[in-house]
């Protein structure tokens, strides 16, 4: 309820700071639940502690807390160099907002916020942040860098994200994957927003751009956001619809009922062949729901960084 009054408050996502330092704090006030637990406010000070190490740098006052070792970070550790890569497809502008709530996120929003939330805690910890975004083109691109103007130049390109509406845009997802994997040249974590929807069809293709982006010992997540109660459940009332491919203008008039059941197994036959690939290439699957909020967005985050350093 908070986070939807600072919504109302700041006028929809032009304020993607405050709105992600909210969703953060939301996690954070969640972590007790977690794996976490006893973590939540020295995590960007700390790092696991790994068998081997030396036991000099244990926090044992944390360990009173945790019953778990945890061993203290230092200015010149927090080198972690982060890629936020957000596919900008007409389809990922679905389903239309008339205004903005944080109940009901179409996916490029729910992307956005995503991305400004993990940046928060990316700055919070003194790392570097980059992104791209793509669609039928590389629309934009900034490399990592952990600067305050730099870090406010990529929220007011999320909150432009937000804002646009394009129209007929086409997803080249593994055409534009190749070109920010020679980009990014030092080890990186990548993250990967996308709705896997695409008028590309080649999924080797497609899979060899992701394992692309894991040259250089980079860590990919691919993080697949969806609305799942329309996209894959196809949770329709059974009244006369046209559906419009908002990508190719492409559309079919029918009652949702007739091909639910045929809808419903060809699309969990393509996520479930999206999962095996991935782990086939040791890329991180993670289903994004966009009416599920943030936690696993922000649990994988926490995950992925403590095995990447």
């Amino acid at each position: 309820m908070e986070l939807q009054q600072e919504l109302n408050k700041v006028d929809g996502f032009k304020n993607l700071d405050l709105l992600a330092k909210q969703v953060v704090e939301g996690f954070i006030a969640g972590m007790h639940k977690s794996p976490f637990h006893g973590f939540s406010a020295e995590f960007a000070e700390h790092k696991i502690y790994n068998q081997g190490e030396s036991t000099k740098h244990i926090d044992w006052k944390l360990f009173a807390k945790t019953d778990k070792l945890y061993t203290k970070r230092y200015d010149e550790e927090t080198n972690l160099r982060c890629h936020l890569i957000i596919d900008n497809s007409s389809s990922m502008h679905y389903p239309e907002m008339s205004s903005f709530s944080i109940e009901k996120l179409n996916k490029i929003a729910f992307s956005a916020l995503a991305s400004a939330s993990l940046m928060h805690i990316l700055k919070k910890q003194r790392d570097a942040v980059g992104l791209s975004v793509y669609s039928n083109a590389y629309d934009f691109y900034a490399p990592e860098k952990g600067s305050e103007r730099h870090y406010h130049m990529l929220l007011h390109r999320l909150g432009e994200l937000v804002q646009s509406k394009p129209e007929s845009k086409e997803t080249e997802t593994y055409t534009y994957l190749h070109q920010i994997a020679e980009k990014i040249h030092r080890r990186s974590l990548v993250f990967l927003f996308t709705d896997m929807f695409q008028t590309e069809t080649n999924d080797d293709k497609l899979f060899e751009a992701l394992r692309h982006l894991k040259h250089n010992k980079h860590e990919v997540v691919l993080f697949h956001v969806f609305d799942k109660a329309k996209e894959l459940t196809f949770d329709f009332d059974n009244s006369p619809r046209r559906f419009i491919d908002v990508e190719t203008g492409e559309h079919i008039n029918l009652y949702a009922e007739n091909i639910k059941e045929h809808y419903e197994k060809a699309v969990n036959k393509y996520f479930n062949d999206i999962k095996l690939k991935c782990g086939q290439y040791k890329i991180n699957y993670v289903e994004a729901d966009v009416n599920k909020g943030f936690n696993a967005v922000l649990s994988t985050f926490m995950v992925e960084r403590q095995k990447f350093l």
